[in-house]
Order: C-alpha cells, then sequence, then structure tokens
C-alpha cells in the first residue's frame, strides 16, 4: 500500500512551525512576518493540490522501468534500505545541484529560494511543477532493481527531513555538521550573497558537497532570498515569473543556438547582445531592505481567517482526492488558488485584488454544483454558503471603513 507519509505530516508541520513561532515571539526574533509566512504556505499549499495530478504520471515512469527493464530485484533487507537511502540522498544532490545550475529547471525551484526570510515556512515552500521532472534523476534506481514502494518511502523521508534545517533557531551542531546537512548548511544554501551561492545542495547528507566541491561553511551573515527579488505575494506569478523572464530573452537571443543557451546554461548567463554574462553583486547590509510594501491592516484578520478556510479545503481535498473526479478536483483546485492569488493581492494592494475577491466569493457558491449526488461533499461546500455571506458582509465593511 502506497502512503503519502509528506500528506500525513502536514500537522506535525505546523505544530513544529507553532513552536517556532512562540520561540521567535518570546525571545523577541524577528523571523516571521505575516505576509511572507502566508506566501510560503500558498506555496505550499498549492504544491500539494497540483502534486494530486502529477504523483500518479510521474510515478509510472519508475514503475514501468523496474517492471520491464530492471537489472536485479532487491530484497526487502535492512541492507537494502541503507544502500536505497544513500541512492536517494547521491541522486537528490545531483537533481538539486543541477536545478541551480541549468535555467530550465531553476525556473521551477526558484520558487524555494523566493522568501527573504528563514523560518520552517520556508521548508514548505515548493514549486507546483518541479515533481514533473524531479523523478526523472531517480530512474537509475528503478533500473537497478529498487522496488517502487520502498523508493517512495525512502524519498518521502529524505523531504521529511529537510523541513527541521529550516530554521534560524539552531546553530552549530558540532560534530553532526561534517557529515549531515543542518540548518547551518542549509542557511547558507538559502543565501543570496555571492560566496553562499550554489552552495551545500545537499538532502540528508552534506558529504556529497564536501566530496563534490559545493561546500560552503557560514561565514557572514546569510542574506536570504534570490539575487533578484520576486517582490509579489502572488503565488501564481512567483511559479511562472522566471519562465517568461526566459521567454522575453529567448525572443531577443540570435539564432537557434543562443535561443537554447537560454534555457540550458547557468542563471546570469545572457547572449552577447544582452550584455552577456552577469554575476551577482555584494549586498550592503546597511541599505537591503526587504520586500513589504505598505497595505491596511485591518485587512490582516480577514485575509487569516479566509486562508485557513482555504487551508481546510485543501487539507480535505489532499486526503478525499481519491474519492473525487476529475472535474471536481479541479474545479476546488482552481478555488483555492485563486483564492490564495487574492489574499496576496490584498496584501499588495492591488486594485484588481478587489475584482478577484468578489469573483472568487462568486466561484465559492457555485463550486458545490460539480458535486452532484455526493451528499457528504455537497453538504460541506453549501453549508458554506452562510460563511460565503458573512465574508462578503465583512470585506465590505472592510473597504468601506
Amino acid at each position: 500500500m502506497k502512503v503519502d507519509y509528506i500528506a500525513l505530516s502536514i500537522p506535525v508541520f505546523f505544530i513544529l512551525i507553532a513552536v517556532e513561532l512562540v520561540y521567535a515571539f518570546y525571545k523577541k526574533l524577528n523571523y516571521y512576518r505575516l505576509n511572507d509566512s502566508l506566501a510560503n504556505l500558498s506555496q505550499g499549499i498549492g504544491s500539494q493540490l497540483v502534486g494530486i495530478f502529477l504523483k500518479t504520471i510521474t510515478f509510472f515512469g519508475y514503475i514501468f522501468i523496474y517492471e520491464h527493464w530492471r537489472f536485479y530485484s532487491f530484497p526487502n533487507t535492512i541492507w537494502t534500505w541503507l544502500f536505497l537511502f544513500i541512492g536517494v540522498d547521491f541522486f537528490y544532490y545531483w537533481f538539486h545541484r543541477l536545478s541551480h545550475q541549468v535555467n530550465a529547471l531553476w525556473a521551477a525551484h526558484i520558487v524555494h529560494h523566493q522568501s527573504e526570510e528563514y523560518n520552517l515556512t520556508v521548508a514548505l515552500r515548493q514549486s507546483w511543477f518541479q515533481s514533473g521532472f524531479a523523478w526523472v534523476f531517480y530512474l537509475p534506481l528503478a533500473f537497478v532493481g529498487f522496488e517502487p514502494v520502498m523508493f517512495l518511502t525512502v524519498s518521502a523521508f529524505n523531504t521529511l527531513y529537510q523541513f527541521w534545517i529550516h530554521t534560524r533557531a539552531i546553530g552549530d551542531m558540532g560534530p553532526l555538521e561534517w557529515f549531515l546537512n543542518t540548518p547551518s548548511h542549509h542557511r547558507v544554501h538559502h543565501g543570496s550573497n555571492p560566496k553562499y551561492i550554489d552552495k551545500n545542495h545537499a538532502g540528508t547528507l552534506i558529504i556529497w558537497d564536501r566530496l563534490f566541491g559545493t561546500f560552503q561553511k557560514e561565514e557572514e551573515e546569510v542574506v536570504y532570498g534570490i539575487t533578484t527579488p520576486l517582490a509579489s505575494w502572488n503565488p501564481v506569478w512567483a511559479n511562472f515569473h522566471y519562465w517568461i523572464e526566459l521567454f522575453n530573452t529567448s525572443r531577443k537571443a540570435n539564432g537557434i543556438k543562443e535561443k537554447v543557451y537560454v534555457f540550458t546554461k547557468s542563471p546570469g548567463w545572457f547572449p552577447e547582445n544582452m550584455g552577456g554574462r552577469q554575476f551577482p553583486k555584494e549586498i550592503n547590509l546597511d541599505s537591503y531592505v526587504k520586500y513589504s510594501p505598505e497595505y491596511d491592516r485591518k485587512f490582516n484578520v480577514y485575509i487569516l481567517f479566509q486562508f485557513v478556510f482555504s487551508l481546510i479545503i485543501a487539507s480535505i481535498l489532499i486526503f478525499t482526492a481519491a474519492k473525487l473526479n476529475l472535474l471536481q478536483l479541479s474545479a476546488c483546485m482552481i478555488l483555492v488558488i485563486m483564492s490564495l492569488t487574492s489574499y496576496g493581492s490584498l496584501m499588495e494592494q492591488k486594485k484588481w485584488g478587489i475584482v478577484l475577491e468578489y469573483f472568487r466569493f462568486l466561484c465559492w457558491v457555485l463550486t458545490p454544483l460539480v458535486f452532484n449526488s455526493e451528499l457528504f461533499f455537497v453538504q460541506l461546500l453549501i453549508g458554506n454558503t452562510m460563511l460565503v455571506i458573512l465574508s462578503f458582509i465583512w470585506f465590505k465593511r472592510l473597504l468601506r471603513a
């Protein structure tokens, strides 16, 4: 039986986020901002929802190779699990490293690095489409004969391990720093300081970075984020902006060869007619300002309340996806992503955000129509009609205040 350990761990993630939040508040540490944290969590929600459609498709390739072309069948022993753990971590390192060194791969992975903060919500900030190609890097494990469910289990726990290292609350961990990926090592990985870029790609074992020359110790203060800040809380834009930049650059490139290079070269590469390669600049901490546009804080409670509701709907979808058809899944996913986009636009004070919020109310009411006879879901969603009305009144009053 295939178990989704990532989905099952979601409650634990939120408990640990709450613990870190309380710790930061008690110590008066500026680890969290509401706008940034909601943007991070929005990416995580979107990733899980899109993943409902991608998981079956991507896992099929591994299963097909294992069933038809494997060289050997490993027995279910402790040594097999150990070898598989090392194999998964090794291929994760190369997948992760190339995701920083090839523009077409970076276009997806960049989402995880956009936050200018570093806390446990950043661990949940994941690309919506990265899983669509990441599986290819692990296919050698299918060829050599590691059973698919074993592979899924080990890769899931490799991902789960990486959650806790997204924190500033843990300092140097002594001898563990030599062979494990720790918060200190991963803080470096999320830095936009020139000396930290493209370093420490490890999943669980930092030994791969030490072996292949990509290790960097945490030294100067880390400035988190990407070299050109996203400057947006819009989750849809966050997933597509770099692709748009690449296509615009490709259009201006001369000849097919240079157009292809735009997607296959590393970030910072540009055709000669556009100035050639650009290198990241040193960061002046005295003048550096994080993206945090001014907006009316009276919307905070409203946005937070609506976000929690969207989170609940998304959680129900994740755990009941097998019971829904494509139309029902799509309708609910679109509603949730539309909602997350609306919250981001309100935190940016976009004028179109008000129109989108009203349109969201309409879609919220109409969504139950796709469920027909599924009584439980009809009751669940139609029962929220009153909540839609109350939200509409609440939103109107906020606009008038």
